[in-house]
């Protein structure tokens, strides 16, 4: 899951966001025309697939695209190779056909950026040098795809929250002209840190505060570089998740498959980093965060200039989506879409931290970012609902399309990608379910929809979870912008109805406390961290819930004539009924 977004996130990450991947790369990654020789995996052992949902099948596929052998996944490296292949050989093995043409793939051109790590940002702090570390202070990239960038005495300015939200009556650059200049601004949205159900949505996130639309908004200001100051409440993630998405290969589409504006140099700084800088400059951070939340807030220059010589290891190449098709029987040229994220942030052998990467005195250490539950398991369970549909009796009247995406954790490229080249025409989509991260601690009696109340979709979700008595509600901490951190979103903007959706937290066996403790295990110990591998002691009971009961949404809609839309009032809703004034 991007960071977000990281948004991998998402993230991330993320995210947009930005992936992992090591910078000891085997020679030559693997494209998406030039397979690597040898590379390819078996389809999983000897194993034996049932026709239903069950929790061996769903262990067996994690613990294949989980392993060490898959090197975690990454965009561009022999383990991408070693998981299209498998997938390929799964959709191939339950006889779906191929869903692009006569291919299962779909190739998402890429640009893969490696910013030099021992990057300085120097900064004149009235008058005073001071230098900034990778790593340690902040990190850094680019998104132009150039090997090297250089910002010159930029004047830093801070723009509060970086949010131009006409529809809001908010514009922290209003009276500011940031040409040329560094922005610097904070993470989330204004009724975030005020908790002021008033302003924005209050604590939901809303875009405004996700990294990527910060950044996005500072180029199409003509800023020439970015800082987000990190928090942790506000970003949802700690400094190290941001540390190790931003630490290695980063990955985006090309200039020419993504028109918007760019930013030369873009990246975060500590919180601390940021006191002690505003400090210096004669402000309190917490009195700015308090400034930056009333409306009229106005961007205050700030008497420092930044200079960063940002030299990169840049290389085009190509990733892959997946695409696997099961024609309907009487209404193939319409589609629902079933998808998962399938990439990671790889193997980071060159990396030494607290979390288990390596160092001197580790030879052995672990540094393989295995994405068992971010986001194996949401490829498992697509492959899962792919069985259940391609055995179903009788078979069903809409097509269903399968849908394995790439470079979820560099800011949702993959999905991105597909939504400007779709092989369903988007007109064509009558949904889209997404898998992303799916809890394994055991049933519970509730699910979760991220983004509740959004789409007619969840009333087809509320019947079958009703049929399991389970109830539905929305997320619990709608503050870390969840929404907008995995692969629907895409489709969201296009108009197409989408749902995400996973089981909840208040557990059969001990209530919502446990599924809180185990949720927040998951944050702390595993994401974005080596130590999110597979584990047989995992109670998969739930997750088999979960996938029947997105099975019978998309099973209802297949089987019937219903265009589902979004719900009145809903951002969606003008870009789906303008989709479908194109049938």
């Amino acid at each position: 899951m991007s960071r977000v977004s990281l948004l991998s996130t998402a993230l991330v990450c993320a995210a947009g966001a930005v992936a992992l991947a090591a910078c000891s790369k085997p020679a030559d990654p693997p494209t998406a025309t030039t397979p690597a020789p040898g590379a390819a995996a078996p389809a999983a052992g000897s194993h034996t697939f049932n026709d239903a949902i069950n929790p061996a099948d769903f262990a067996e596929h994690v613990k294949v695209l989980a392993s060490d052998e898959f090197e975690g996944r990454a965009p561009g490296s022999a383990g991408e190779e070693k998981t299209v292949q498998y997938l390929e050989a799964q959709f191939k093995r339950m006889g779906l056909k191929p869903g692009n043409g006569d291919s299962y793939f779909q190739t998402v051109p890429m640009v893969e950026t490696t910013a030099d790590e021992s990057t300085e940002l120097k900064l004149d702090v009235k008058g005073q040098p001071r230098s900034l570390k990778f790593g340690t202070d902040m990190v850094v990239g680019t998104r132009t795809g150039k090997s090297e960038v250089k910002v010159d005495g930029s004047d830093l300015v801070f723009v509060g929250y970086g949010v131009n939200a006409p529809e809001q009556n908010w514009n922290d650059y209003a009276g500011v002209d940031v040409k040329g200049k560094t922005v610097v601004m904070f993470v989330n949205d204004p009724g975030f840190h005020s908790q002021d159900p008033k302003l924005f949505e209050g604590k939901r996130m809303t875009y405004y505060g996700r990294w990527t639309y910060k950044f996005e908004e500072a180029a199409r200001q003509g800023a020439a570089a970015a800082l987000i100051i990190h928090d942790t409440e506000g970003a949802s993630y700690g400094w190290d998740v941001v540390k190790n998405s931003w630490s290695g290969a980063q990955f985006d589409l090309p200039a020419k498959d993504d028109p918007e504006p760019r930013l030369p140099v873009q990246g975060w700084i500590t919180g601390e980093v940021a006191r002690t800088l505003l400090g210096d400059l004669g402000h309190n951070l917490d009195d700015l965060y308090r400034a930056a939340n009333k409306p009229g807030f106005k961007a205050i220059p700030l008497q420092a200039k930044l200079s960063v010589d940002l030299k990169s290891q840049t290389s085009e190449k190509s990733s892959r989506n997946v695409v696997a098709l099961l024609p309907g029987a009487k209404r193939p040229d319409e589609a629902i879409v079933y998808m998962a994220h399938w990439d990671h942030l790889g193997n980071h052998a060159h990396e030494a931290d607290e979390h288990g990467g390596a160092s001197g005195g580790e030879p052995h250490a672990d540094t393989i970012y295995n994405g068992a539950i971010d986001n194996a398991t949401g490829v498992a369970g697509i492959l899962e609902i792919a069985e259940a549909f391609a055995r179903q009796t009788p078979p069903p009247d809409r097509s269903l399309l399968f849908l394995a995406v790439t470079l979820e954790e560099s800011g949702l490229l993959g999905s991105k990608y597909y939504v400007a080249h779709p092989t369903i025409p988007l007109n064509k989509t009558v949904a889209v379910i997404n898998l992303d991260a799916m809890p394994v601690i055991g049933r519970a009696r509730d699910m979760t929809v991220v983004g509740f109340g959004s789409s007619e979709l969840e009333d087809l979700l509320k019947t079958a979870a009703e049929g399991q008595q389970r109830v539905l509600h929305a997320e619990a901490t709608p503050e870390d912008g969840f929404y907008f951190r995995s692969d629907h979103f895409n489709f969201a903007k296009a108009g197409v109805p989408a749902l995400y959706a996973k089981g909840g937290s208040d557990l059969i066996e001990g209530g919502v406390d446990a599924g809180r403790r185990a949720e927040s295990d998951y944050r702390d110990h595993r994401y974005h961290k080596p130590g999110d591998q597979f584990d047989p002691s995992w109670k998969l009971e739930g997750v088999v819930q979960d996938l029947d009961a997105l099975y019978g949404v998309g099973k209802v809609l297949a089987g019937n004539e219903q265009w589902p839309n979004w719900y009145e009032g809903n951002a969606f809703r003008a870009a789906h009924d303008k989709l479908m004034q194109s049938k």
